[in-house]
């Protein structure tokens, strides 16, 4: 039975669709950084993963992470899109959804 479980829950991982969206990256001590992602579920991980081995390709995200420690940044889901059919409107919706929250936060981009 514990066969049939775990084999129904890798093909539901499989078939899921990641969520599209908006994020952004806070640093307590000052500075935001915000970005896009097609799978909101895992950006978090590749980016603290990249600061904490120090090859982050954001510069001034890797520096402030240097300064200020990693208990001083805090990640937040900003927006989620709704699903599209293909590929171009949902990378379109990105890139407006992007410059959208870059200009009303005064963010960089990651």
């Amino acid at each position: 039975m514990q066969q049939q479980d775990r084999r129904a829950a890798v093909a539901a991982y499989k078939e899921r669709k990641p969520a599209a969206g908006i994020y952004v990256v806070r640093c307590a001590a000052g500075g935001v950084w915000v970005g896009q992602s097609q799978s909101l579920d895992t950006v978090q991980n590749r980016i603290w993963f990249a600061l904490r081995m120090g090859s982050s390709p954001c510069r001034s995200l890797q520096a402030a992470w240097q300064t200020h420690g990693a208990d001083s940044f805090r990640f937040e889901i900003l927006e989620r899109l709704a699903e599209e059919e293909t590929d171009y409107i949902r990378n379109a919706q990105l890139k407006a959804r992007l410059a959208h929250w870059r200009a009303a936060l005064g963010a960089q981009t990651i």
